[in-house]
């Protein structure tokens, strides 16, 4: 199989990056997160992204770097919260191993506090909002995802060890 061996879909602040560079420790593999590459090719913070260009443009960007990403990287790849928007996308994430890493409302306000770092939801009810962006893309995680993984009251460590239990894939 070409491709990734394991890609991590889910909302901000739930853990993609931490817990992908654990799988790829014990996989003995590379890790490499799309909103990093993002960053690096832009030279600016997702945020100002957003501030400067607009929601569109980085998106566009968003969808390049899924797109170069899942062509060039064998190892464990994470993608943006919203990466899954784009139907070109989901239809590049069909038939790989990947992994909705989930959770629930409680659990985003204690990991993220909801901040004004996250672009998305830098408005004056970031609870609602959150709930808001996960009702318009719960589903869309799921279309993609061969595992769905709960992470709420979780370790990082625990997370790991259900994704590579639920994608059946053994450990280095």
């Amino acid at each position: 199989m070409t491709g990734p061996r394991v890609v991590l879909v889910g909302p901000m602040g739930v853990g993609k990056s931490t817990v992908g560079q654990l799988l790829a420790g014990r996989l003995g593999a590379s890790y490499r997160d799309t909103d990093a590459d993002i960053v690096a090719a832009a030279g600016k913070e997702i945020s100002d992204i957003f501030l400067d260009e607009g929601e569109a443009h980085f998106r566009e960007l968003e969808r390049a770097a899924v797109r170069a990403a899942l062509a060039e990287h064998a190892g464990v790849l994470s993608l943006g919260g919203g990466a899954i928007l784009d139907a070109s996308t989901r239809e590049l994430l069909g038939g790989l191993p990947v992994a909705y890493l989930s959770m629930e409302v409680a659990e985003a306000v204690r990991r993220t506090g909801l901040n004004v770092a996250r672009p998305l939801l830098a408005v004056v009810n970031p609870r609602q909002q959150w709930k808001q962006l996960m009702e318009e893309r719960r589903h869309l995680y799921t279309e993609v995802a061969r595992a769905v993984v709960a992470t709420d009251g979780r370790t990082p460590e625990e997370v790991a060890d259900a994704v590579l239990d639920a994608l059946e894939l053994g450990k280095a």
